[in-house]
């Protein structure tokens, strides 16, 4: 079941977090997907039911998603079940002859339930117990090294990337003496939205030309309406509500200045969309955003209001000096999908050379997880294992049908990231 061609990889990506959601980690499970299918891997999603979405779909260059009828907890994320998912996830790993396992988010609990399946029954690829993990940024590493215990030679860092087809700047750019922020965001605790609360009534007050455009949705919208309201900026800030992915180019070429206050932030792949679209980025200095942007491309400051007006003036002294299709031209070698797959398939090849650990050897490694917390985890594994094992009686791995593979024609996807990746 673990044999095969050690040069193409038959992949499983999971995670709670997938189209028709739209975020950073969708996004990035959907181009890498695409990358790899045309590198010659068979790529499958798995993610729970979004809706009326459920069964098995298939999307742009036969990439196939089964949507587990599991409904979303909590902010996407389904209840843990610690089992429940075992007998699904076991059918897609038999039936599509998968060799390495995917997950993505570590907030996403389908993700981590899965990986523990997939590790019980000796797939390669929580935290405590995975052959290889990818962070994106190099802080994101430290973090996961210090917290998890993770080897540092078993956590690699391959950063997202931009598709930049799509997001590229305007033929015209915005002129006048109007300068516009946008911020395009999920408005909840961690992106900094009382941040902004702060902030935009004081860059207001002091820079009459400008007006603030905001994207997004979430349970902190009603402070940035309150906001609005209390300082009679209605015709100064937008609010748009949620913005679909493929409108998202649309609103920041509006714009001459992209704002970002998260809290906390791996990452953060729309500075990538926004800079690839020509605008100057003001963010928070948190997690890995220092290593996203050159510095003549970013304006950094700390998640303190005052701070964050100082930034956004320095970055209005900056804009006649700002070139969009230069800094375009700069994303475009800084950032491509094709290299982070092949960068991530060289994890692939990694993980597949390391030793499989039969159950007694990953009890000892859970053993060091705490004094209680340890023993815990250790009866979870065996009660999985015991699981598992029934399973294989109640139904034989040789009684599950092998589902057969197919591709398209190259020309079908040949410009698969310029469509719209939900079908």
């Amino acid at each position: 079941m673990m044999m095969g061609d050690p040069q193409k990889h038959r992949i499983l990506m999971v995670s709670d977090f997938f189209y028709p959601n739209f975020g950073g980690v969708e996004n990035h499970i959907y181009y890498l997907s695409q990358c790899l299918l045309k590198l010659g891997h068979k790529v499958v999603v798995a993610t729970h039911s979004y809706g009326n979405r459920s069964g098995v779909r298939y999307m742009t260059g036969g990439l196939k998603v089964y949507y587990v009828p599991w409904r979303p907890f909590v902010m996407q994320n389904t209840l843990p079940t610690f089992y429940g998912l075992l007998p699904i996830i076991r059918i897609i790993l038999i039936r599509e002859r998968i060799t390495v396992v995917h997950g993505h988010q570590a907030f996403s609990t389908f993700c981590h339930e899965a990986l523990m399946h997939a590790r019980t029954m000796g797939y390669k690829f929580t935290l405590a117990d995975v052959s290889q993990a990818i962070c994106v940024s190099h802080t994101s590493k430290e973090n996961t090294v210090l917290r998890s215990g993770l080897p540092p030679e078993k956590v690699f860092v391959v950063p997202n990337a931009v598709d930049t087809a799509i997001f590229k700047p305007a033929v015209n750019r915005p002129s006048g003496p109007e300068i516009v922020i946008v911020v395009i965001s999920r408005l909840v605790y961690r992106k900094g939205v009382d941040l902004l609360v702060e902030v935009i009534p004081e860059v207001c007050r002091l820079h009459p030309n400008v007006r603030f455009i905001i994207g997004g949705d979430g349970p902190k919208r009603v402070r940035l309406e309150e906001m609005r309201e209390k300082h009679s900026l209605q015709d100064r800030v937008e609010m748009l509500g949620a913005v679909q992915h493929v409108q998202v180019r649309s609103v920041l070429i509006s714009g001459h200045i992209f704002l970002n206050s998260s809290l906390t932030e791996a990452f953060c792949i729309a500075i990538l969309e926004a800079a690839s679209c020509g605008l100057l980025t003001v963010s928070t200095r948190v997690g890995g955003v220092p290593e996203v942007l050159p510095d003549e491309m970013i304006v950094l400051a700390e998640p303190d209001p005052g701070d964050m007006v100082h930034a956004i003036q320095k970055a209005i002294s900056m804009l006649p000096k700002i070139d969009p299709q230069v800094m375009h031209n700069r994303m475009r070698e800084l950032y491509n999908w094709h290299d982070v797959a092949k960068r991530t398939e060289i994890v692939y090849d990694r993980a597949l050379k390391c030793s499989n650990q039969n159950l007694l050897e990953r009890l000892s490694r859970y053993l060091f997880c705490g004094a209680w917390a340890g023993k815990l985890f250790c009866l979870v594994m065996i009660v999985g294992f015991l699981l598992w094992q029934l399973l294989e009686l109640w139904q034989p791995e040789d009684d599950i049908e092998e589902v057969s593979d197919f591709s398209l024609p190259h020309n079908c996807d040949e410009d698969m990231l310029e469509e719209n990746p939900v079908k």
